[in-house]
């Protein structure tokens, strides 16, 4: 449920630097600095044909891809300067650790950069996760060692402690279908050329990885099918995407021995208490049992030997960051090359601060809130918060087809939203992260101990409503529906070479107030989010009529996006994406109404040559500034919830009416929608 600017991972973080940074400018610098959103436009493209190509097809013109990246847009823009200051505050911590946490952060980076001694190690750092591998002798040992290697490398299933989605005052462990090595269940059954494509490719990198441990070319081709046929058993019983955004289908509580009767070749107990969870785990959520009984089966029909090289594919392919170039490199030409369409890597450098972003982000977010987000610039979001929150409550009380009854509730759950702006009011304490002068993967392992540690240590404790899951420097955002909380980091509000005093208001409640905080409050009345009520609990608050009413239009939606066809003959999956496009349509709606009231709309005064009007709507569109490869583009389609950039603009525009308006859309224009199509919700 959150606002994904990007494709690719990694990329969408820290991002305010750059705008909030820009204080030293001299006045000359400040007027020659180009307009916002004027600077990006195609003038050869007609808004009414295609409004995406023409608010951003001027700067896309200009900006090619560079080779390593698989997307370029605006988050990258605020995150390539961004990497030079981080990278000037790593060395600074190496050259003079002033306290622990700098010690840390510099213990981390002068272990990533070290290539020497990392190329030198090559296998070395899993020698002997590999050797406990080898030494297995039979299906319940094999079972034990993957409990225990589980945290390092998310084997045959997905264990994580979260809240109850029917009880956010209680944290439980939650089991999840996973252990695939391709995004999802569609890569090894879809037939279309690209998915073919890869999923014929995947064998010979397997393989390859296999190498890598130690076995020889024609026993890794062997390993690799037998890898391969256990992996698409387990792909059959997992879920489609469109599927697992279902919460209600995909809670199942049950006590932790019932789980042992639907799977029970797992000792499920025993491969809890392996992740160092020794109570509170008596009750557990299970999203999917059916994929339970599929593993369950699959670990007693299929041979040891296969299971075992699973156990070393999944080690290899999920330490491969950590290890030498050459492997490093051999992972990168499948998932970057492949997948993603990278012509190359980013240079190390970047890759460490990436892996350290997810590490220790939020020690490095300290620092950031102290010195690049100013109180002012805070106030004006928490303001810009309550305005459209505000025009929600209004829209939510003027909807013609809710019954009186259901907006109440809706009213109440709105007034209960918690806003999160900035920053957190209490930090992480890092302190027992055991990152020191060691090896890479040494320390990437214990960031990733601590973590753990970090959630078990959650369970049987009241929960922590005032915790962040984004360090402050993300250029991302989210809804999170069990704490019924909009959680907006400040460099979300980042727009690349400007400072916030600089933006006027048509373009900030375009960028800011439409596609993050108006996206994310709406996440709360979308096809999943509603579900939930104000305490952010799972439960049905809606006449069964009201619901009926709800899916109606939003299966309005779904034929919409159904609609699109992205590349090749791969079309969004409206269904998938329903969410997403409910809360991007929501957004524009209520920063529009909200825009409307403001000064600058009064005035109707001309910026750049552009109504405050017209701004409004390329202000938003700026948020989806970029473009993807081909191949990233078609991933996407398959495995994320969030439609590609331009029918993120596009797609919801062409259901406003008061776009029709401003741009004189008429019918025959390419962002035409008949009335009688366009979606009405909220």
């Amino acid at each position: 449920m959150m606002k994904f600017i990007l494709t690719g991972a990694g990329i969408a973080s820290m991002a305010c630097f750059v705008a909030c940074n820009q204080g030293q400018q001299s006045a000359d610098t400040e007027k020659a600095t180009p307009d916002a959103v004027a600077a990006n436009v195609d003038s050869t493209v007609n808004p009414a044909q295609d409004f995406f190509d023409y608010a951003n097809g001027g700067w896309i013109k200009r900006n090619p891809i560079p080779d390593e990246y698989s997307a370029w847009g605006i988050g990258n823009l605020v995150q390539e300067e961004l990497y030079k200051r981080l990278r000037i505050i790593n060395e600074k911590a190496v050259e003079n650790p002033t306290d622990a946490t700098s010690k840390k952060i510099a213990a981390f980076w002068k272990s990533g950069m070290d290539s020497v001694k990392i190329n030198a190690d090559g296998i070395k750092p899993i020698e002997e996760e590999l050797k406990a591998i080898d030494a297995v002798s039979n299906l319940q040992q094999l079972v034990q060692l993957a409990a225990k290697q589980h945290n390092q490398t998310g084997v045959l299933c997905d264990l994580s402690i979260g809240q109850d989605a029917k009880n956010s005052e209680l944290i439980i462990v939650q089991f999840s279908q996973g252990g695939l090595g391709l995004p999802n269940r569609d890569y090894y059954f879809n037939t279309d050329d690209r998915t073919t494509k890869i999923r014929n490719a995947y064998p010979a990198h397997v393989a390859k990885m296999l190498q890598f441990t130690g076995l020889d070319s024609t026993t890794a081709q062997k390993a690799a099918a037998g890898v391969i046929a256990l992996e698409t058993i387990l792909a059959k019983s997992s879920r489609k995407l469109e599927a697992l955004r279902d919460p209600e289908a995909n809670y199942h509580k049950m006590a932790v021995t019932n789980l042992n009767k639907i799977a029970g070749s797992v000792d499920w107990v025993d491969f809890i208490k392996q992740q160092g969870i020794s109570k509170f785990a008596d009750t557990v959520i299970v999203g999917q049992p059916e994929f339970y009984t599929a593993l369950s089966n699959a670990l007693k029909s299929q041979p040891l030997d296969t299971w075992k090289n699973y156990l070393k594919w999944n080690l290899i392919n999920r330490s491969s960051e950590m290890l030498s170039d050459t492997i490093a490199g051999t992972d990168f030409a499948f998932y970057g090359t492949l997948m993603r369409g990278q012509a190359k890597q980013k240079p190390r450098w970047k890759r460490v601060l990436d892996a350290e972003e997810g590490a220790i982000g939020e020690a490095l977010g300290q620092l950031f809130a102290k010195e690049f987000f100013n109180a002012t610039a805070k106030k004006r979001y928490e303001n810009l918060v309550e305005e459209i929150r505000a025009e929600l409550k209004t829209r939510i009380e003027h909807l013609e087809w809710m019954s009186d009854s259901t907006k109440q509730k809706a009213l109440y759950k709105l007034s209960k939203i918690t806003k999160k702006v900035g920053y957190p009011d209490k930090w992480k304490d890092f302190s027992a992260m055991d990152i020191k002068e060691q090896s890479y993967y040494q320390n990437m392992l214990a960031s990733r101990q601590w973590w753990l540690a970090y959630q078990i240590n959650k369970l049987g404790k009241p929960v922590d409503r005032t915790e962040w899951d984004m360090t402050p420097q993300t250029y991302n955002a989210y809804y999170n529906p069990s704490n019924n909380e909009i959680v907006l980091p400040a460099g979300i509000f980042t727009v690349p070479g400007k400072r916030d005093e600089e933006l006027d208001d048509a373009v900030v409640y375009g960028y800011a107030g439409a596609s993050t905080i108006g996206h994310e409050i709406t996440h709360g009345f979308d096809d999943e989010g509603r579900q939930f009520d104000a305490s952010g609990n799972l439960k049905s608050w809606w006449t069964k009529d009201d619901e009926r009413k709800f899916n109606e239009r939003a299966a309005v939606m779904v034929n919409q996006f159904n609609g699109y066809v992205v590349v090749d003959s791969l079309r969004i999956n409206g269904k998938a994406t329903l969410g997403e496009n409910i809360a991007d349509l929501g957004g524009i709606l209520l920063g529009w109404e909200a825009f409307k009231k403001t000064d600058q709309f009064k005035k109707n005064e001309k910026i750049a040559g552009y109504t405050p009007s017209q701004r409004y709507f390329m202000g938003y569109a700026l948020g989806w500034l970029g473009h993807t490869r081909k191949e990233s583009l078609a991933r996407q389609v398959l495995t994320d919830v969030h439609s590609p950039a331009k029918f993120r603009v596009n797609g919801p525009f062409s259901d406003v009416d008061a776009f029709y308006e401003v741009y004189g859309i008429k019918p025959g224009d390419g962002m035409y929608r008949a009335d009688s199509t366009r979606v009405r919700i909220w």
